[in-house]
């Protein structure tokens, strides 16, 4: 009998969800190929272009003095050297530096451009991860239970006047678009400002690292051409632990919002039936809102 509930749970959920899942991961890979491959073999190309120009430039210098160059190059830029500018450039270890990447850690954004070369250091990352990935997890978990307290208030929603509900509405719209204004739509355009990025680019940026995918193509801070104040990356951090924050918040909001709004649509629709039901242009609110489907907040946060 356990057997059998197994089964049909394994076929009956469990089964199509993974097609879904596994089928969804094909399309991206499609996509990313026929998008990606062609640009990554022009690069190819052109980097083997400028290594023969380099040597036809340079006669004193063989094939193999130069891939030794190109190594050593490539072993900086993995202990997060920028190979650009010269030995005067701002360190990556500095307090702000060292801020951002703690920021990194916990919130396992991990950008991949920055990480610690010494063993020592590589262990108390080992173990500052193990306490503060958790401790990230919790707080977030907090505000969205504070949230989630919030929203149980609202269960009577439905018995509100018509004025209020319109007001709870509107407060929720202007939340939602003043959160994305600062934490979506400012922001990239100060990183795209300072780092000489377009618009499009910084978007990119934002959004890459909210979601903690942290790919590290683009990070903030890192260009030795350009002069940073000492708190930039500082504020980078601060505005990563912000962003996260509002996320947390405004994914229980997305379906509420929608929630409202069908509710008012749903309800404006029968009054008009009831209106041209009744000559006299009568009609019973309160049985109205009864009639209308009850469904809390709180559907929408399990």
């Amino acid at each position: 009998m356990p057997q059998a509930r197994l089964c049909g749970c394994w076929g009956g959920r469990v089964l199509p969800l993974l097609l879904a899942y596994v089928c969804y991961l094909l399309l991206g890979a499609a996509v990313f190929q026929l998008l990606e491959k062609q640009a990554e073999a022009q690069s190819r190309d052109q980097v083997q272009f400028e290594k023969l120009r380099f040597l036809e430039n340079y006669t004193c210098l063989d094939q193999w003095a130069l891939e030794q160059f190109v190594q050593v190059i490539m072993e900086a830029w993995v202990k997060g050297v920028n190979p650009k500018g010269n030995s005067t450039n701002p360190s990556n270890w500095d307090f702000g530096s060292s801020f951002f990447f703690a920021g990194t850690v916990v919130t396992t954004i991990g950008y991949g451009n920055l990480a610690p070369s010494t063993e020592a250091g590589q262990v108390f990352c080992v173990f500052y991860a193990l306490v503060g990935i958790p401790l990230n997890v919790v707080f977030l978990n907090h505000l969205g239970a504070g949230l989630h307290g919030h929203l149980a208030t609202l269960e009577r929603w439905e018995e509100q006047p018509r004025r209020s509900q319109l007001l709870q509405i509107l407060g929720l719209a202007l939340f939602l678009t003043l959160g994305t204004l600062v934490i979506l739509i400012f922001p990239p355009m100060v990183f795209s400002h300072v780092e000489g990025w377009s618009f499009g680019e910084g978007f990119y940026f934002a959004f890459i690292t909210l979601s903690t995918i942290g790919f590290g193509d683009y990070v903030v801070g890192t260009d030795p051409s350009k002069h940073y104040i000492s708190v930039y990356r500082s504020l980078a951090a601060i505005w990563i632990l912000l962003g996260l924050a509002w996320l947390a918040l405004i994914l229980p909001l997305g379906p509420l919002l929608l929630h409202r709004c069908s509710q008012l649509w749903l309800l404006r629709l029968r009054q008009d039936c009831e209106e041209e039901d009744a000559p006299d242009g009568t009609h019973r609110e309160e049985s109205t809102a009864t009639r209308v489907t009850q469904v809390t907040p709180q559907d929408f946060l399990v």
